[in-house]
């Protein structure tokens, strides 16, 4: 099946034709979402008006370790099956999803302090998610460093590959280590223990947040494919072999 998409400008007119709708998307889901989180959700009898940061902060995470996810296996694609397209979009993923990290981690910070009285404290979670950041950031800083674009990919991809290691820890961590982060609430085998008043705008703002992410990586996709297509011109060679 990948076989159909390695033929960059085939790739190309097929996610051109996806753009508008993840655009559309995008928009709508957002828009949605914001306005159920800001004035429909009922306050916390906790965490009060705070926890409306919630609606930021998850999906932001969740956004955070699900592309790197999706980096490693194009990453792994990449390596084992040379695929021309697989690593152009691990490369384009990068900027989002370090994007998405720090926003959970600024998210996190703000929620934290009225909820633990600190903006930051060396938790299991927080930490692991700061370790992703950094990969984010190594993961770029990899591809900008070395000029040959061969090279580049390899050597991207191979990092990408070793510190997906790091999802893991970062999904289990509250399971593994005593940390102030709660234990999993949405994703459960005996079901969500949020209430539904919050756990269906929480959704709507994921789908929102992973609508914006397939939007903006198409995007960039298309800008890094036009890039190589200049490359191969000026090397006389084609981009499309």
């Amino acid at each position: 099946m990948l076989h159909r998409f390695a033929n960059p400008a085939r790739f190309g007119r097929i996610i051109a034709a996806i753009l508008p709708w993840g655009a559309g998307a995008s928009v709508l889901l957002l828009a949605l979402g914001l306005y159920l989180a800001l004035f429909v959700v009922p306050p916390d009898y906790q965490q009060k008006e705070t926890v409306r940061i919630m609606f930021v902060h998850v999906p932001a995470a969740w956004m955070a370790t699900m592309i790197y996810a999706v980096m490693a296996l194009a990453s792994a694609v990449a390596l084992v099956w040379k695929h021309p397209v697989a690593d152009l979009s691990a490369k384009a993923a990068a900027p989002i999803g370090a994007g998405f990290t720090f926003v959970a981690l600024a998210t996190g910070s703000l929620w934290g302090q009225p909820m633990w009285g600190s903006w930051w404290v060396w938790d299991a979670r927080l930490t692991s998610v700061l370790i992703l950041f950094f990969l984010y950031l190594g993961y770029i800083a990899l591809w900008e460093a070395i000029d040959d674009p061969a090279r580049a990919a390899k050597a991207a991809a191979i990092l990408a590959l070793v510190g997906a290691v790091n999802v893991p820890i970062i999904k289990f961590s509250v399971d593994w280590w005593n940390t102030l982060h709660q234990p999993a609430s949405i994703l459960k085998l005996s079901g969500s223990t949020i209430h539904a008043s919050m756990l269906y705008p929480l959704l709507v703002m994921i789908a929102g947040f992973t609508a914006f992410f397939v939007t903006v990586l198409i995007i960039r996709m298309q800008r890094e494919l036009a890039a190589r297509r200049v490359r191969a011109l000026a090397l006389g060679g084609s981009a499309d072999s």
